[in-house]
């Protein structure tokens, strides 16, 4: 059944009429509210009735019947908000779409618009809709996006990012764009069967999402020209004016490897912006330890800090999201007929909700999370659980003889170097950023060895099945400490370890097929940073190297990526050293 046309069958929205008609009692009033109507941008009083998870009715009156299980909430020293809505999830980044969701919700986040890449890459097409389907009885409103490229290069991609699947994922009710368009070069240089999927997207309703960081004015109008409706890579005040006058919306970014926001809103403000209606802002799915201050509410206290007016700034994660994507009738309004997404707060000026409204249910009531948002989610039903890894690594495979490596510039940019170190060695020294690296096939079937210079001086032995294809990154001064870290991983059932000396220094467990973990957003917080302080001690120098693991055999960025297929030329597209089979 359609989320977009029939959220309700017929018999509920005859009981809501009901209700209005005074027949039947509302499950919850919120009486004597001051909210914000988005429509007329002012804050109004008024009383909310709700009817399960619908709101039915938004005015002065209260209901002439309220039977015992109603619930009547006192909201007169309140302010209450539509709940705010995250348009760009990546909820692989050693989270999952569950336990994201959950710690999303109790800061007011109650929407979520999630990339669907982990899923087209490790179940088929069936599994993943039954999962969404699952994921629709969560007190979460959940929404996907359609791929259509895998982000890196690997042999079977034109099976899995096919013509029928990726059309059937377009037509899923639950799929609200296509994109992001990491590929869009491809795009650009003629490929006719994306910019069909463009098209059929369109012919369905759905937006298209771009990735455009440093483009040029032409290429953002031929983009645009191509179905591209909006971009969240906007650097500079000045990138975003320019995508404003071409016609884009615009998501401002706020994340760990870009926490430029506050630069961004500043330009903008001395170039004398002041219309909002075509801004949003996303944190462009960073891993857990960003979010310690909240979610879509640490966007909105950026915008206030940055002089965004009060009610622009939550339209900004809400109602500009909602018109955008085309749902306004269910989300991004506190209106008659929407689903009752609501975040009271103590004030206008402070957007961390003290109580949260999901779909009708409390998950957080006077500052305290509610049973409603302890739910569990059936992970191994969907083809995700713990790795079952029956091969091993031997010391034969740690042989390094090429000669070309692979040199991180900095976070995002990868260049190619000539090793002059002798690489025969069982041990790197530590006086200098060069390390041994390894991708090795998730299956044992194949590997690529080469040395990896500016990730760190002293990490020994790191191993991750955590990565964007799934496969296993071994990075080390010591070959030795590679393998025991290496074990350490298979025995957790998937996840990253890093070891010293043969023992582990620290360790993360993903036991959701070695990508994701099953622990509460908290949790995983403590363990990653602890990852993280372990590897800067040991010389780590970038922003974030969860992000650096994701982004080895990331093929939308520059210039050299090491991906299953062999060390692979981004710009020249070609293969320079293919991966060698085991």
């Amino acid at each position: 059944m359609s989320i977009g046309m029939y959220r309700w069958r017929n018999r509920q929205i005859r009981n809501q009429l009901s209700v209005v008609s005074d027949q039947t009692s509302p499950t919850i009033v919120l009486k004597g509210t001051t909210y914000l109507n988005a429509r007329l941008n002012k804050w109004m009083k008024a009383n909310i009735w709700i009817v399960n998870d619908r709101i039915v009715y938004v005015g002065e009156a209260m209901p002439a019947v309220l039977d015992s299980s109603a619930e009547v909430f006192d909201c007169r020293d309140q302010y209450i908000v539509p709940g705010y809505i995250e348009p760009h999830v990546h909820p692989f980044q050693l989270y999952n779409p569950h336990t994201f969701a959950q710690y999303a919700a109790k800061h007011g986040t109650t929407t979520l618009i999630n990339d669907n890449l982990m899923l087209m890459l490790q179940v088929d097409t069936e599994t993943a809709f039954s999962l969404i389907e699952e994921m629709k009885t969560l007190p979460y409103s959940m929404y996907w996006w359609c791929r259509f490229d895998s982000q890196t290069k690997f042999e079977n991609e034109a099976e899995i990012f096919s013509h029928a699947h990726i059309k059937k994922w377009l037509n899923h009710d639950a799929v609200l764009q296509g994109g992001e368009l990491t590929s869009w070069p491809r795009l650009l240089n003629g490929d006719d069967l994306m910019l069909h999927w463009i098209q059929e997207a369109k012919r369905l309703g759905k937006q298209i999402e771009g990735h455009f960081p440093g483009a040029s004015e032409r290429t953002l109008v031929k983009m645009k020209l191509l179905g591209a409706d909006a971009d969240h890579e906007a650097m500079s005040g000045k990138d975003v004016l320019s995508r404003l006058s071409l016609g884009y919306d615009v998501s401002l970014r706020y994340s760990s490897i870009r926490p430029d926001l506050p630069k961004i809103l500043d330009e903008l403000h001395e170039e004398d912006l002041s219309y909002y209606e075509h801004l949003t802002m996303n944190t462009d799915g960073s891993p857990p330890s960003f979010y310690t201050d909240g979610v879509s509410d640490m966007l909105v206290k950026v915008a206030l800090e940055h002089h965004v007016p009060i009610i622009d700034a939550y339209k900004m994660v809400s109602t500009n999201i909602a018109r955008y994507y085309n749902i306004e009738h269910l989300h991004g309004h506190i209106g008659v007929g929407c689903i009752a997404n609501l975040n009271l707060l103590a004030g206008p000026e402070s957007p961390t909700p003290v109580s949260v409204l999901s779909s009708g249910k409390w998950v957080l009531k006077n500052g305290e999370e509610q049973k409603e948002n302890e739910t569990y989610f059936p992970w191994a039903s969907y083809q995700f659980q713990p790795l079952d890894c029956n091969w091993n690594l031997k010391m034969d495979d740690f042989q390094f003889s090429m000669p070309m490596g692979v040199y991180m510039k900095n976070a995002v940019i990868m260049e190619p170097y000539s090793i002059q170190l002798n690489v025969g060695d069982e041990c790197l020294d530590t006086n200098h950023d060069e390390c041994f690296f390894m991708l090795i096939d998730r299956y044992g079937k194949w590997r690529i060895n080469t040395l990896l210079k500016g990730f760190a001086t002293h990490v020994k032995g790191l191993a991750s099945s955590f990565s964007s294809t799934g496969d296993f990154i071994l990075i080390g001064k010591s070959k030795k400490d590679m393998l025991y870290a290496y074990h350490k991983m298979k025995e957790m059932g998937g996840g990253i370890a890093l070891a010293e000396g043969e023992k582990i220094v620290a360790e993360l467990p993903l036991t959701l097929n070695g990508s994701m973990s099953t622990a509460k957003m908290e949790v995983l917080m403590t363990q990653e940073e602890h990852l993280k302080q372990e590897l800067r001690v040991r010389g780590y120098q970038h922003e974030d190297p969860i992000y650096s693991l994701l982004f080895f055999s990331s093929t939308h960025l520059p210039y050299i990526r090491v991906t299953p297929a062999g060390i692979y030329d981004v710009m020249n597209k070609k293969v320079l050293f293919p991966s060698i089979m085991r």
